[in-house]
């Protein structure tokens, strides 16, 4: 099958990519390049590539495609926060036009990220597909929107599902320091501190990189007739932790760590447990990695790759990342490259 895949640059399109190719899939990537050096360790074979912005993608790129994976997005609540009419230009309104030229363009499966957070405050209870969707950040906000939207488009012969991500968490060669286990796992390694800055009380469901990797390569081949225009959650119930739990999974990790919660940024109503079924009954997929397994995983990898402080909490963080691309020119106001040729 021959896959265009947004975001092949970015933290999950990283690891993504070879678990397509190793399936014997022909990919090539489209990606505006924010993160492209944001590589810790040694650096990722990447596929052919468009350098586009999604929001000028053309049809004619989009032409002779089985199947497109979107993972490209402003993916950072406090940068949807800061700029929140960037944030629906790019995460809501691009990719809905991207579904909608994909569509024109032949392409018959679209497979899109979504995230367990379109669940927002939801309580205790185990939440299917089927639960209320209360978001309540622009990002969250802005996937539900591209979920109604972009479903409004499926027929005979267009095709997509939804794949409602838990938050990821593992090593990626361009990675990420600003997303829960793999945050507490930094933080721990640089200072010898695991700090939770909430109560510690909410619960989130985590799955790892790899395995949200597996899910989209499961979608690809599997029956239309059990994807199409479906949401799946991609995670595992064991998975469904609250933020202590998780930081205590680091302490077992990381020698000589110590917790601390502080509970200095006060309650956080993020808190959700979420019911993974439904892609296990209908299409056989499960996720398999633990965030005990991750942390380690994340700790061996810090060490050995000689994380240090400045990458970590600038490099490898979204919003000081891209501000300081802004500062320094790269990126115009809108978020928009200055100065891009439109492949690489």
């Amino acid at each position: 099958m021959r896959v265009l895949v947004t975001g092949h640059q970015g933290y999950l399109g990283t690891v993504m990519v070879p678990v397509l190719r190793a399936n014997g899939h022909e990919v090539v990537g489209l990606d505006a390049g924010f993160f492209a050096d944001c590589v810790l360790g040694e650096a990722p074979a990447d596929p052919p590539g468009l350098m586009v912005d999604l929001r000028d993608v053309t049809a004619a790129q989009l032409a002779d495609f089985d199947a497109v994976i979107h993972l490209a997005a402003l993916s950072n609540d406090p940068l949807g926060a800061l700029a929140p009419d960037i944030t629906y230009d790019i995460n809501h309104h691009a990719s809905v036009r991207l579904a909608r030229l994909a569509k024109e363009a032949g392409v018959h499966r679209f497979l899109y990220a979504s995230t367990c957070s379109v669940y927002g405050a939801a309580g205790d209870g185990l939440v299917t597909e089927d639960a209320p969707l209360r978001p309540i950040t622009p990002y969250a906000e802005s996937k539900v929107r591209v979920e109604d939207d972009v479903a409004a488009m499926a027929d005979s012969g267009f095709a997509p599902v939804f794949l409602r991500n838990a938050t990821a968490f593992g090593f990626s060669p361009r990675l990420r320091a600003d997303i829960v286990l793999n945050n507490l796992v930094g933080y721990a390694v640089l200072t010898g501190e695991v700090k939770v800055l909430s109560d510690g009380t909410p619960w989130r469901p985590l799955v790892h990189a790899k395995d949200i990797a597996w899910a989209f390569a499961t979608c690809l081949t599997a029956p239309v007739d059990a994807i199409h225009c479906r949401a799946f959650n991609i995670g595992s119930e064991q998975n469904n932790l609250t933020v202590a739990d998780i930081a205590q999974a680091v302490v077992a990790a990381v020698p000589d760590s110590r917790l601390m919660i502080t509970g200095e940024s006060g309650a956080d109503p993020r808190s959700y447990r979420v019911d993974f079924t439904a892609a296990r009954n209908a299409i056989g997929y499960r996720a398999w990695w633990s965030v005990a397994a991750g942390a380690t995983e994340l700790y061996e990898q810090y060490v050995a790759c000689g994380l240090t402080r400045d990458a970590f909490f600038e490099r490898f963080t979204r919003l000081p990342h891209l501000e300081k691309l802004r500062d320094t020119g790269v990126l115009d106001a809108t978020m928009r490259r200055i100065g891009t040729p439109t492949s690489a």
